[in-house]
């Protein structure tokens, strides 16, 4: 089990690491919030990750967190590709808040993710409550993220009515998570 440190009032690419960590890198993981200012006085034994001048440092020309967590770890997957680009996205339009540049699917989700992160941080009592209520939302997205994979790389399911497409996605995500 592995411990892990980043800045306190988390939200969006903090929360996202989080979910990333305990889903495919450690099911184990402890995180633990440092104060704004306060980075240096972090627990030794922790892994630290968003956190200026460490290795999985913030967003910046590299990438996001998110994304680093996944070169690092290998994670190779085409949905959690997907859900990085709505991560990375969400982080643009925070920063940015919200210009509209071009129309992006993963930008329109990116948004939404942005939105409802920043909504669970600002009714959470703390940072392990807003992991607790995130994780879903984050399941979720993943979840969105499989069937979009399940789709492109099965093109007959178009084809389907909605209520039969939503069933067959439903049961191969099921069977590929098992």
């Amino acid at each position: 089990t592995m411990k892990w440190v980043t800045r306190d009032r988390v939200h969006l690419d903090r929360v996202a690491c989080p979910w990333l960590i305990k889903r495919f890198v450690d099911k184990g993981a402890e995180f633990v919030f440092v104060a704004w200012g306060q980075e240096d006085d972090r627990p030794a034994d922790a892994i630290p990750y968003a956190l200026p001048g460490v290795e999985l440092s913030p967003h910046d020309d590299a990438g996001s967190t998110f994304d680093k967590i996944m070169r690092k770890y290998n994670l190779k997957d085409p949905a959690l590709d997907i859900l990085a680009q709505v991560v990375n996205s969400g982080i643009h339009q925070s920063l940015h808040h919200g210009h509209k540049d071009e129309f992006d699917v993963p930008r329109i989700e990116g948004v939404g993710l942005g939105a409802m992160s920043e909504g669970i941080m600002l009714i959470t009592r703390d940072d392990h409550d807003n992991l607790d209520k995130s994780f879903l939302m984050y399941d979720a997205m993943y979840a969105y993220c499989r069937s979009v994979v399940i789709q492109h790389d099965d093109p007959s399911l178009k084809d389907m009515k909605l209520l039969d497409r939503s069933a067959e996605i439903k049961k191969r995500l099921q069977a590929a998570l098992k």
